[in-house]
């Protein structure tokens, strides 16, 4: 279900569901085909049919969201890698979907193309789009993520992210290992320098959970 609307598997449908879930594949080249910027994200909204200043509207608005505005003529055989994913994210996004599915979004970027990307993904989700993404980089998921679902053996197992992933048994078994601020702060808290039960998502909160009072560290 999409916004408790069970999914439809008649063309009208699929139709509706392709428009309200999109997926950004890993590799944008896969995905990248027109002869600029532009264009390419307008792929989507032409195929539903709107006007000329509805698709043109959609183009500005995707743009825009991703910080790409200024590559809207620019050919995309031109486009570095980071600017290319960005460029395959807004073509899903000039759909207006009410849920974006990203593959290893960060997988190749620098890390200045990572802060881009989760720079755009929260202006994404300030305009109502769920962002749910798969990656192995578990620190990030960390530092990002509301609520994780872990895939191991067989399993899923789902919940809030710091309580999923500072279980080593069920990340060892997804041949993952917990984030380095969980396990930094299980070793000082075995040293007695932070609260027992710190669960620090990044290194600003496990420096504020080592500067505060012992009777309040968290």
């Amino acid at each position: 279900t999409v916004e408790e609307e069970p999914l439809r598997y008649n063309r009208s449908g699929l139709r509706a569901h392709r428009q309200n879930v999109q997926l950004v594949l890993q590799d944008p080249d896969d995905q990248l085909f027109s002869t600029d910027v532009a264009q390419d994200v307008s792929f989507g909204p032409m195929n539903l049919g709107l006007t000329t200043s509805e698709v043109t509207d959609r183009v500005d608005e995707a743009l825009g969201l991703l910080g790409i505005d200024h590559l809207r003529r620019r050919p995309t055989h031109q486009l570095s890698y980071g600017e290319r994913k960005r460029v395959a994210t807004a073509g899903a996004v000039a759909m207006r979907p009410c849920v974006l599915l990203l593959d290893e979004p960060t997988a190749g970027l620098d890390p200045a193309g990572v802060e881009e990307m989760f720079t755009a993904f929260e202006r994404l989700e300030k305009n109502h789009t769920t962002v749910l993404l798969s990656t192995h980089d578990v620190a990030l998921a960390l530092d990002w993520a509301d609520s994780v679902a872990l895939v191991g053996n067989g399993t899923i197992t789902q919940g809030e992210t710091t309580a999923v992933l500072s279980d080593a048994h069920t990340l060892t078994a997804a041949r993952l290992r917990v984030p380095w601020p969980l396990a930094l702060a299980q070793q000082l808290a075995g040293d007695g320098l932070i609260s027992a039960d710190a669960r620090p998502r990044n290194a600003a909160e496990l420096r504020a959970a080592l500067t505060a009072p012992p009777s309040t560290a968290s």
